[in-house]
């Protein structure tokens, strides 16, 4: 059995009930189903996509995205999906990284292709919504595949997904995660949400994001839901959606929910179709959570990371909500723990990292087992978050992973500015961390020792990260100093920066 195989069931129990919703268009399960097997019979004749093989996608959300994941799980291989915010460097990097095979795209970022063309000419092209000049479009490619597309190795053990996350060291890492992995975290997605076939889910979240793709959408559709699915959140469609579409659950990182609730029509939007609306990613202000409970929607909150597939802790459904700041309980599938610098189990109200260990957690780092080694220990992921669980074993957490700026739901990683800043040669030293930000929660600020002698400016240094990182990582500010605080080993103190900061705020 692989994965596909329960869009093949449902397709038998409901082949005409609609699996996505895209732009006004319904894919039923069976025309799902269709697709499915048609997809996976092009990339194995075509360019004898099997198991172990990476395909990527860079494409705005889509059917056809869900189609490729299911088509990829059908043959053992792996999708790598492509954030489209990043800059072509990163993006060129990943690929590489992972010696994709196929890269399906839409036209809108056809922009890589000549940076793929120069560094991975063997890598096959596939248009979306065009015909790339090395490559061939999507719809003519179906047409044109033969054979089977079946591969009678593939099982809920192959690797599935290869979701890449800003590393500390300045360079993404790969988490791979299995088959299995989406099952069990689609079950916790389940009794979390109380989800069923009945339901109806609206998804503007990302898909290259394991948030968009497996808090609800992909957990929907194992139990035969319906997907609503926007190319892109903006808060004014994602109003219109919740009163034309009717939506029992949808899922809002706390960048989105502000946007929501600030819109113009929140307070006349009809909410009542919604059963429940999810979040997490980052710590959730409270009076956020309070904007959509005053209309009526309950708030569930959902803990977890690339690694957890996301979900790992959460609240639940008809459970309790009233612990102000909790993001609830280990998963039905999955244990939970805090330990301390030594991996020992802490008890109850004291404070320490985040521990996780499940069919749901991550196999390996791609091609680098050094990190794998540093995260997995006995089969607990340690999450390099920071928390506590009271005594009922609610957790609760304080503090993100070391160093961590999160911006509108986004991952930015100093490590990786930092990296990019000292690529400039006028910069000496530097250091970035996290400002608080009323729109975004945080945004980067860099603080940079200069060459001595140099005249470069602020507007320079924004100017040269944008050639290397998507824009939300430039930093929003860039202070020189003559200095940085830094340890014994030379090392930037990020915390002392903190303390910099927030007394020049002051």
């Amino acid at each position: 059995m692989d994965l596909s195989d329960l869009i093949e069931r449902n397709a038998a129990f409901t082949p005409d009930k609609p699996a996505t919703i895209f732009e006004g268009e319904a894919l039923s399960y069976a025309a799902l189903n269709t697709h499915i097997a048609q997809t996976a019979r092009a990339l194995k004749a075509e360019y004898g996509v099997s198991r172990g093989d990476r395909v990527a996608i860079l494409s705005l959300n889509r059917p056809d995205y869900l189609v490729l994941l299911y088509a990829c799980a059908r043959l053992g291989a792996m999708l790598v999906p492509l954030n489209w915010r990043l800059a072509v460097a990163e993006q060129m990097f990943i690929l590489s990284d992972a010696s994709v095979k196929v890269l399906v795209l839409e036209q809108a970022f056809a922009g890589i292709l000549p940076a793929l063309e120069e560094s991975l000419p063997d890598a096959s092209l596939v248009g979306l919504d065009f015909a790339p000049p090395r490559g061939i479009a999507f719809d003519a490619l179906l047409e044109q595949a033969s054979g089977d597309g079946c591969n009678p190795h593939t099982d809920l053990g192959c690797p599935l997904l290869i979701v890449y996350t800003s590393g500390t060291t300045g360079r993404p890492k790969g988490a791979v995660l299995r088959q299995e992995a989406l099952l069990w975290n689609g079950v916790m997605s389940q009794h979390m949400h109380g989800l069923t076939s009945d339901d109806h889910v609206l998804t503007v979240l990302p898909f290259f994001h394991v948030g968009g793709l497996n808090i609800q959408t992909t957990p929907a559709l194992h139990v035969g839901a319906t997907v609503t699915i926007h190319s892109r959140f903006a808060p004014d469609t994602t109003l219109a959606a919740f009163e034309r579409d009717r939506p029992t659950l949808t899922v809002l990182v706390p960048a989105t929910i502000q946007a929501v609730t600030e819109h113009p029509d929140w307070a006349t939007a009809d909410l009542s179709s919604l059963k429940a609306i999810s979040t997490g990613s980052t710590i959730v202000p409270p009076h956020l959570i309070e904007r959509l409970v005053a209309r009526g929607v309950p708030v569930l909150q959902v803990y977890g990371s690339t690694e957890t597939c996301p979900v790992a802790v959460y609240t639940r459904l008809g459970g309790d909500l009233s612990r102000v700041g909790s993001t609830g309980l280990p998963g039905l599938c999955c244990e939970a723990t805090i330990i301390d610098d030594r991996g020992a189990e802490l008890p109850p109200g004291t404070p320490g990292e985040i521990a996780v260990r499940g069919p749901n957690v991550f196999y390996e780092y791609w091609g680098n087992q050094q990190a794998t080694r540093e995260a997995l220990h006995d089969g607990w992921y340690r999450t390099g978050d920071i928390g506590l669980r009271d005594a009922d074993g609610y957790f609760f957490v304080h503090d993100r992973k070391k160093n961590l700026i999160i911006s509108g739901g986004e991952n930015v990683y100093p490590a990786e500015v930092e990296r990019v800043l000292l690529e400039h040669p006028d910069v000496v030293e530097c250091g970035v961390i996290g400002r608080p930000d009323v729109k975004w929660d945080e945004v980067p600020v860099a603080y940079v020792i200069r060459r001595a002698g140099c005249s470069v400016e602020v507007e320079d240094l924004k100017a040269h990260v944008l050639t290397q990182l998507a824009r939300f990582k430039v930093p929003r500010d860039i202070v020189f100093v003559d200095d940085l605080p830094r340890t014994a080993l030379g090392k930037v103190q990020h915390f002392m920066l903190r303390r910099l900061a927030e007394k020049r705020e002051s």
